[in-house]
């Protein structure tokens, strides 16, 4: 069985994506008691001070996900993932090809840090990928790395609504592997620059372990408010 809270609001994960440190404890405050689980990713990660953030969140009994998206050579992500164990983060992700999972997941030791891979940015479709060089389009590409994450010893993969978790896992035999879900919006909502989405109950209904969600909550008026909204329609989605 996957290791999914079974608390549907411990499943929402907020991206803390904001200017500055003080904007992000703010935010964790207006949040208190709605949200248990905060992302960390470029925006704050080379802020002066994030450590103490992370020290704070933790000492709240909050968890952490480590968005660095690693991509280096073997040792580089080996030591900078057990630092991160060691600090006891619960997710992190790293981002490349079978030699940079395997010294990830021999970084992480016997520590409970969990290692997400990236398949594709939601931001990402087949003419983006041509820019990048690649050749497969973004469906085929997807495969490939979820096939990777498995074969390699990852936890979990980064990945949209639209690619359906449930028949990702079907594809490559892993029912074990845990999906969190970014690009969530309400349907009629701006996507910003997500070119793959899904709505909340979409993205539990088709089998996404947690989802990632940022500027709908952090951006809005009442972040409290859409957060609660957003944990009911999760709620829908998995009644479905």
């Amino acid at each position: 069985m996957r290791q999914a809270p079974a608390r549907i609001e411990d499943r929402l994960i907020v991206a803390l994506d904001v200017p500055t440190l003080h904007e992000a404890r703010e935010m964790v405050a207006r949040l208190d008691g709605i949200v248990s689980f905060f992302k960390i990713g470029l925006w704050l990660q080379f802020a002066s001070g994030v450590d103490a953030l992370v020290d704070e969140l933790l000492a709240k009994g909050h968890k952490v996900f480590l968005d660095s998206k690693m991509f280096d050579i073997g040792e580089t992500v080996k030591q900078g993932v057990a630092h991160a164990a060691s600090r006891h983060v619960t997710f992190i992700t790293v981002h490349g090809d079978g030699d940079i999972i395997k010294a990830a997941v021999e970084g992480r030791g016997a520590s409970d840090l969990k290692i997400f891979t990236i398949t594709a940015l939601t931001s990402l479709d087949d003419e983006g990928l041509r820019e990048l060089g690649y050749l497969l389009p973004v469906e085929k590409l997807i495969e490939l790395r979820v096939k990777n994450a498995v074969t390699f010893g990852a936890d979990g993969i980064i990945a949209s609504a639209m690619d359906n978790p449930d028949a990702m896992r079907a594809r490559a035999g892993a029912q074990n592997l845990l999906v969190a879900t970014p690009g969530i919006r309400f349907s009629g909502a701006a996507l910003n620059d997500h070119k793959r989405s899904g709505t909340p109950a979409q993205a539990i209904r088709d089998g996404a372990d947690y989802l990632v969600v940022g500027r709908p909550i952090i951006r809005d008026a009442d972040p409290a408010r859409q957060a609660l909204a957003i944990i009911a329609d999760m709620r829908r989605g998995l009644a479905a």
